[in-house]
C-alpha cells in the first residue's frame, strides 16, 4: 500500500480504549482511581500513553470504557482538550459500565459494548482499534491498519517480544457482529475470539518493535518505571514526532536549594528539593526535605518527604506525607508502598 493510500485510511479508525479491568496487584495504587488513572513517569497517568497514540495516528473519535473509580479519569481527561479530542463531531467519549459484578479478565467485553451498541452504530469511521488503558508503548495504528489491510486480515493482534498487548484492529462491522452475537458463540470479549482457532476468521499478528511494558502488578510497575531513567528507552517512549499528551498544569519551576543533590533522576516541575535524590522519579509539587535521601523510589504529585528520612525501594503516592526521620525501605520485588493521603510517622525498616 502507498503512503498516500495509509493516510487516506487513517481518519477510519475509530479508538475504543476498554478501561473496566481490575487488576488486584496493582493495589493500594488503585484503591482511589482506576487502573488506567495511575501515575506513571512523573507527569503522566497510564491512559496517556494508549490515548496520545491514538490521536498521533489520526484518530479523531474515542471511546473510553470505565468500570471501577473512575471519577479521577473523568478529571484528568476532562474534554479531551489537551488531545485535541474536544470536538463538534467526533471526539472524546466516556461510558461507564453500571455492572459492577465479577470483573471481566479480558480486555473488549462485548456486554460493556453492548449497552452503549449506539455509539458504534453511528460511528463513520471503517475500521476501530482496540486496547486495554495499562499497556505503555507508543505506536502508530496506522502502520498497524497498513499491514492488517495488506494481509486482508480480520482480526490483527499487537504483540512485543511474543506478549500480547491486547490491542486489536479489525472492521467496525466485523466488531458489530461480534457484539451482537456474543450470547450465542460464548464470546465474551475480543481475546476470547483471538484465542478460539474453531472459527474461519483469519487472525494476524503485528510485533512492535519499540518499547513497551504491561502494568499489571506493583512490582511491574516498580520496575518499568525505573527503566524510564535509562536514556535508550526514554527515547523509544518519548518521541518529539510522536508526543505523550497529558493534563497541561501551569506550576514554576522545580527549586533545588544549595545542599541539594540529584543524580540520574526524573524531576518534574513545581518541587522543592533540599535533600539528596538518586536513581528516582519525583511527580509534580513534591517537596524534599533537609538531609533527606531518596534512592530508587517513585514519588507521587504533592507529597512531603520530611527532614532526615532515608527511602530506598519506596512508592509514596499521591497527597501522602512521610514525616521527619522516618526510614522506609523496601525491595525491588517488593517495594514499600505509602497510600495515598496518609501520614507515614513511625520508623519503619523493611
Amino acid at each position: 500500500m502507498r503512503k498516500d493510500e495509509a493516510t487516506v485510511n487513517h481518519q477510519s479508525m475509530l479508538g475504543v480504549i476498554d478501561a473496566t479491568t481490575y487488576i488486584e496487584p496493582l493495589q493500594p495504587l488503585t484503591m482511589h482511581r482506576s487502573v488506567a488513572a495511575v501515575p506513571f513517569a512523573g507527569r503522566y497517568r497510564l491512559i496517556d500513553f494508549v490515548l496520545s497514540s491514538m490521536v498521533n495516528s489520526g484518530i479523531e473519535s474515542v471511546a473510553i470504557f470505565p468500570k471501577y473509580q473512575y471519577r479521577s479519569l473523568m478529571d484528568h481527561l476532562g474534554s479531551g482538550k489537551n488531545w485535541d479530542l474536544n470536538r463538534k463531531r467526533d471526539g472524546l467519549f466516556f461510558f461507564p459500565s453500571p455492572d459492577l459484578s465479577i470483573p471481566n479478565p479480558h480486555v473488549g467485553a462485548f456486554a460493556h459494548f453492548e449497552q452503549h451498541i449506539d455509539y458504534f452504530l453511528r460511528s463513520r469511521q471503517k475500521y476501530a482499534v482496540i486496547c486495554n488503558s495499562y499497556t505503555v508503548c507508543n505506536i502508530d495504528y496506522e502502520a498497524v491498519l497498513e499491514r492488517h489491510m495488506a494481509n486482508q486480515c480480520d482480526i490483527t493482534e499487537v504483540r512485543h517480544q511474543g506478549r500480547s498487548l491486547e490491542m486489536f484492529v479489525l472492521e467496525t462491522s466485523l466488531l458489530l457482529d461480534l457484539i451482537a452475537n456474543h450470547r450465542r458463540t460464548g464470546y465474551h470479549s475480543i481475546v476470547d475470539v483471538v484465542r478460539d482457532h474453531r472459527h474461519s476468521l483469519k487472525i494476524c499478528d503485528y510485533e512492535h518493535n519499540g518499547y513497551a511494558a504491561v502494568i499489571d502488578s506493583i512490582e511491574n510497575y516498580f520496575c518499568h518505571s525505573m527503566e524510564l531513567l535509562h536514556q535508550d528507552v526514554w527515547r523509544q517512549l518519548f518521541v518529539k514526532s510522536r508526543p505523550i499528551y497529558t493534563k497541561v498544569k501551569d506550576e514554576p519551576p522545580t527549586k533545588y536549594t544549595g545542599k541539594a543533590v540529584v543524580k540520574n533522576s526524573m524531576i518534574a516541575n513545581g518541587c522543592i528539593i533540599e535533600g539528596h535524590v538518586e536513581n528516582s522519579i519525583i511527580f509534580r509539587s513534591v517537596k524534599i526535605g533537609k538531609g533527606a535521601v531518596i534512592k530508587n523510589s517513585i514519588i507521587m504529585q504533592k507529597s512531603q518527604i520530611g527532614e532526615h528520612c532515608q527511602l530506598h525501594c519506596v512508592i509514596v503516592d499521591k497527597d501522602a506525607k512521610v514525616e521527619n526521620g522516618v526510614s522506609l525501605r523496601g525491595t525491588e520485588q517488593q517495594p514499600f508502598v505509602v497510600r495515598k493521603g496518609t501520614v507515614q510517622g513511625e520508623l519503619i525498616n523493611r
